[in-house]
């Protein structure tokens, strides 16, 4: 992984077509380190709104660990929420999560649905 920086960017290059930000590039260690994934989706879904390009404002994360389990719904996302506060304080204005244990997602059909293009700006 290379580390490029451009003035006012700062971007990851994963491999020659694939630049992640350093939002982005932040929630994937903290997630992975804090809750021990054994998947991880980090989506960039700032482009689908009123943000100026290569913003990183909204996100949605699918996380699969086996910290979740016995965990309700409401306590996944709160203790994914609670690792990702210092973003959500400095930046990111969305986070949409889908939170399962390893058990619920290898039964599910392991498809994460678009959001919906934002409706009250100008996205995509």
């Amino acid at each position: 992984m290379n580390i490029i920086l451009r003035p006012g960017v700062f971007n990851i290059h994963r491999n020659m077509s694939e630049m992640v930000g350093i939002v982005e590039y932040t929630i994937r260690n903290k997630l992975q380190s804090l809750l021990d994934t054994k998947h991880l989706d980090v989506i960039n879904e700032s482009h689908m709104h009123n943000v100026p390009k290569g913003a990183e404002t909204h996100f949605k994360v699918v996380v699969v660990s086996d910290k979740f389990e016995g965990l309700p719904l409401i306590k996944r996302h709160r203790l994914v929420n609670d690792i990702l506060k210092d973003e959500l304080q400095s930046g990111v204005h969305a986070l949409s999560i889908i939170a399962k244990t390893p058990q619920q997602w290898d039964c599910s059909d392991q498809v994460v649905e678009s959001s919906p293009t934002c409706k009250g700006g100008f996205g995509k």
